[in-house]
């Protein structure tokens, strides 16, 4: 539990957000929500239109009563002390933001991954000893989608010769990462991997009455967790990816941010890497530097 910060004598009737976002103090308003919504945006690409409001502050307060406070206003300005923007600013957006994914999402990515480009990128290249094909899951949540690449890269790897790989996952939450990083799902979870993956790559806890299973150790090692905010300048990776996966991400974000973030992709890429993104997105009226190789997958020009 976090302890409450002194509260100041006459303390000013104000929040002072990053920016130079201000809320009154009073109740959690419409006015409270444009303004917390617009610094979600501005600092992590999250849209939250009005029709979130319920849900935002819903999720506030629950991470406030966990936090120790007993106001939403307390609790508020708590986060943009500076204190609290070293502690706690990075557990309310794990608190704000959505996670959903599943194993074998978008089935037929992974079938394209494994018969046209994979093949296309390893053509005259070895992938052996320290050269290693580069794959980035940028938005990964609790691990299903780096996971379900390990499983198809290795079974890439053993039916077509030696393949050595590594996956860089990211979020920008701690919450799901820490989840990610252990690789422990209920089974309700996994029914979409096909059953001689599971038989191949999940342990199944010795108590069957917890219906737990878990990753593989090596295949756990073939993924790194780590946080990354994707509307941050840098990313801090050293190395090009041949792959980017940032599937269902761009749709929480505005146009111009999108296009600034594909920019950043293809700057990361190798020349001539892919990118894949959600059933639901597309380029097509982006002045970026990709072009489309099937349905939601694309190519460094």
């Amino acid at each position: 539990m976090i302890s409450p910060p002194l509260r100041r004598k006459n303390l000013d009737q104000e929040f002072v957000f990053s920016r130079g976002y201000r809320l009154s103090k009073e109740t959690f308003s419409a006015n409270h929500f444009r303004h917390l919504a617009r610094f979600i945006q501005d600092n992590y690409g999250i849209k939250m239109p009005d029709s979130k409001q319920v849900m935002l502050e819903s999720r506030l307060r629950r991470r406030m009563r966990q936090a120790g406070f007993s106001s939403i206003e307390d609790y508020l300005d708590y986060v943009f002390s500076p204190q609290g923007r070293r502690e706690e600013l990075v557990h309310m957006v794990d608190t704000v933001t959505t996670n959903k994914t599943d194993f074998f999402r978008e089935p037929v990515h992974f079938t394209i991954l494994c018969d046209r480009i994979i093949p296309r990128i390893t053509a005259g290249r070895a992938f052996t000893g320290p050269a290693k094909l580069k794959v980035w899951s940028s938005a990964c949540s609790t691990g299903e989608e780096p996971y379900t690449l390990a499983m198809v890269l290795q079974e890439f790897a053993e039916k077509n010769g030696a393949l050595h790989y590594s996956i860089l996952a990211s979020d920008l939450s701690t919450r799901v990462l820490k989840i990610a990083q252990r690789g422990v799902y209920n089974e309700d979870q996994i029914q979409d991997i096909p059953l001689g993956l599971r038989e191949k790559y999940l342990l199944r806890s010795k108590d069957r009455a917890l219906r737990l299973v878990q990753i593989r150790e090596h295949l756990r090692e073939s993924v790194t967790f780590r946080r990354i905010n994707l509307m941050d300048d840098d990313f801090n990776i050293p190395e090009k990816m041949h792959i980017i996966f940032c599937r269902n991400v761009l749709i929480y974000f505005e146009k111009n941010e999108q296009e600034r973030l594909m920019h950043k992709f293809a700057g990361l890429l190798e020349p001539g890497g892919f990118l894949f993104i959600g059933h639901s997105e597309s380029l097509a009226s982006m002045d970026v530097p990709f072009a489309s190789v099937a349905q939601t997958i694309y190519q460094k020009k």
